[in-house]
């Protein structure tokens, strides 16, 4: 049926007519547009006052004709894409322009999100006839900053290139990008971050959440920050810069958006809505790392009961399809709506969870006590994450706990014994690490694991000495450790990776917050921080056997330069 889209109120029956002959002309497949077919589109948008447009096919027919204002053309939803980031709409969008002849912004962007095949503008002169002609092709990632190419012509005439051949050749260059094609079949995402105030500390944050993208199994294709006074309600970020990301997640293959802060419900769907994408947030992309990691069943458990904890409220989100009414004689109520049904289950769940982890926890409480009979001191190691607490329990114990370059790589607790000279024997604990903003949701499922730390006569702080952002990190663990009670703990302060960090910075560290400088690498400076650790553990002991009493009154403090 030749159907009109878009404006066409207040058209008189001839222009009606006129119009729905478009469909009836046709274009050769080597032509963007033939100068017949420009000449009749010009007069009429003059005629009509409004600009017009055509979605040609690769075969040279008209498949909608789409009347606009005098200003722009609202395509109809043209319906799914042809699959394959290599592969484009299969139509060209070629519109009349009443003014200058120019591609607006708004065509370019049609360009990008709907795959076309090329955006052709023909402006309509006052006398009727085609005037310059402007088009726009899109572009490989590697092939420039912006996805499109804008070229102009003085007029459409004398047009010699192959447009079908041209677009075959501009196909194979999307399918052979490496941007576009990841041998390691990741998703693509780009990492979005709003500052509203303290861009430096942004800015490390959404790098940071970029190394968990990639250690969540992403690949990272960009990075947005965007300064603003205060957050969208709806977006989080505004409606023209999430347009912006979008066109630059078409043009460099990202299926996904993660936002470094905690969307609410209504933005996760309105974001999603309007994408068309992947969207998650922080506190998502440390629960999916911590669903990958988790190995023990405590350990699955406790992520289990995290996402559980965070999706209950996100439920509502879902489509109103899932509110119609199940049960009920013949459909009627009384019934559950399935989105009451949903909650229901979660809860049951979430219920079940909790009293598996409470059964878990006696089972802790009572190798607890077995270990406190045999009266080996206990060493726990904390820490940001990624600052090489694996590898340094490796490099005292001689052991081989799983070692990755990743963030929360470790998750289950690792337990391992260390020998001293003597005889003497310490139990010496590798936990999960911890990461500025740790989502509450997570800290309040692995409480119970956490509150072991309690039990250690010492713990050992480590850093990363190397990092830019080890002042933050220094802070954030400590802020942890105050939530959980443990910040009156007896505690050294571990500086690793001192083969790798600026000698100067590490000094100064040292003067201010003192500590042992490490590596847990190449061994320096670890006979010095065992010696204090054995000095700290067995002089204690000794102290309280001698006065016949089992307390720990003195608390270690950390080391000054």
């Amino acid at each position: 049926m030749e159907t009109l889209h878009g404006n066409t109120t207040g058209l008189g029956s001839a222009e009606n007519k006129a119009l729905r002959a478009l469909y009836r002309r046709t274009v050769l497949p080597r032509e963007v547009v033939s100068p017949a077919l420009a000449r009749e589109l010009t007069g009429l948008s003059r005629q009509v006052g409004r600009r017009i447009g055509l979605l040609i096919d690769r075969q040279g027919k008209v498949d909608k004709v789409v009347v606009g204002d005098a200003h722009r053309v609202f395509l109809p939803d043209l319906g799914p894409r042809r699959a394959g980031a290599a592969r484009f709409r299969g139509v060209r969008l070629v519109l009349t322009s009443l003014r200058d002849g120019r591609i607006t912004e708004e065509d370019l962007t049609d360009l990008v999100l709907l795959q076309l095949d090329a955006v052709v503008v023909v402006q309509a002169r006052d006398d009727g006839l085609p005037g310059p002609v402007q088009y726009a092709t899109l572009l490989p990632p590697e092939a420039g900053d912006t996805p499109w190419r804008v070229e102009s012509r003085a007029d459409v005439h004398g047009w010699d290139e192959d447009f079908g051949a041209f677009l075959r050749d501009l196909e194979a260059q999307f399918a052979r990008s490496p941007q576009l094609r990841d041998v390691e079949d990741r998703e693509g995402a780009i990492v979005v971050g709003i500052t509203l105030g303290n861009r430096r500390r942004a800015e490390r944050s959404l790098e940071e959440l970029a190394d968990l993208a990639e250690t969540a199994g992403f690949r990272v294709v960009d990075r947005e920050l965007q300064n603003r006074s205060h957050l969208d309600g709806k977006f989080c970020i505004g409606k023209g810069k999430l347009e912006e990301l979008l066109i630059r997640a078409m043009h460099l293959g990202a299926d996904a958006l993660l936002f470094d802060r905690e969307l609410s419900p209504s933005q996760l769907r309105n974001i999603a809505q309007e994408t068309e994408l992947k969207v998650l947030d922080r506190t998502q992309v440390i629960l999916d790392i911590f669903a990958q990691h988790a190995t023990s069943r405590e350990g699955k458990l406790q992520v289990e009961l995290a996402q559980l904890r965070y999706t209950m409220p996100r439920v509502a989100i879902m489509p109103r399809a899932m509110s119609r009414l199940t049960g009920g004689v013949g459909g009627r109520g009384p019934g559950e709506t399935k989105l009451e049904i949903n909650r229901r289950r979660a809860q049951e769940r979430l219920t079940r969870i909790e009293r598996d982890l409470e059964k878990l926890a006696k089972g802790r409480a009572t190798r607890r006590k077995r270990r406190t009979k045999v009266g080996l001191p206990i060493v726990s190691i904390v820490g940001y994450t990624n600052a090489g607490k694996s590898t340094l329990l490796n490099r005292m114990t001689k052991s081989h706990v799983l070692v990755e370059d990743k963030l929360f790589a470790t998750l289950d607790p690792t337990t391992r014994r260390l020998r001293f000279p003597e005889e003497r024997e310490v139990i010496v604990t590798d936990t999960v690490g911890f990461i500025e903003d740790l989502p509450a949701t997570l800290v309040q499922a692995f409480r119970s694991t956490l509150e072991e730390l309690g039990e250690a006569d010492l713990l050992l702080h480590v850093v990363d000495a190397s990092d830019d952002a080890v002042e933050t990190h220094l802070a954030s663990t400590r802020a942890i450790l105050a939530d959980l009670e443990l910040d009156d703990r007896p505690t050294l302060l571990v500086w690793n990776k001192a083969e790798v960090a600026d000698a100067e910075a590490l000094e100064a560290h040292l003067a201010s917050e003192g500590g042992y400088a490490v590596s847990a690498i190449t061994g320096q400076g670890l006979s010095t921080l065992l010696e204090e650790m054995e000095r700290q553990l067995f002089r204690q002991r000794a102290r309280d056997a001698a006065d016949g009493d089992d307390t720990d009154d003195e608390t270690v403090a950390e080391r000054t330069a």
